[in-house]
């Protein structure tokens, strides 16, 4: 791949980064927080008309219902979700697509913990 960057630092760090915020047309995460607080990780890196794709497990619904405020808190547009079934062990993933249609606050990656301590609620 061409024009690719990895970046080894805390998101909550690198998000405040002049260098890091809003210079990506595509983020990607695994299912590693809650919808809410993975989108103000990831967020505050992609441009504006960029996207950031979230894996997440089959059941989605309720966690995207809570993170919406957050997700458009920060500049995000939920645009599309695919579920499918992995190979092999046959388990069960959603793809969430969320298009950058604004610019996040500049107080958003808030300090680490923060995020999931006090997530961005409705």
């Amino acid at each position: 791949m061409d024009d690719v960057s990895f970046i080894h630092s805390r998101a909550e760090d690198a998000g405040q980064n002049k260098r890091f915020r809003e210079a990506f047309d595509v983020v990607t995460a695994r299912a590693v927080a809650r919808m809410s607080v993975l989108s103000e990780l990831c967020l505050p890196f992609v441009q504006k008309n960029g996207i950031f794709a979230a894996m997440k497990g089959a059941n989605i619904d309720d966690e995207l219902e809570q993170g919406k405020k957050a997700i458009q808190t920060l500049g995000g547009n939920i645009q599309d979700v695919h579920s499918f079934s992995l190979p092999i062990e046959e388990s069960e993933r959603t793809i969430v697509i969320i298009e950058k249609q604004k610019n996040t606050p500049k107080k958003y990656p808030r300090k680490a913990g923060t995020p999931n301590r006090q997530p961005i609620k409705r």
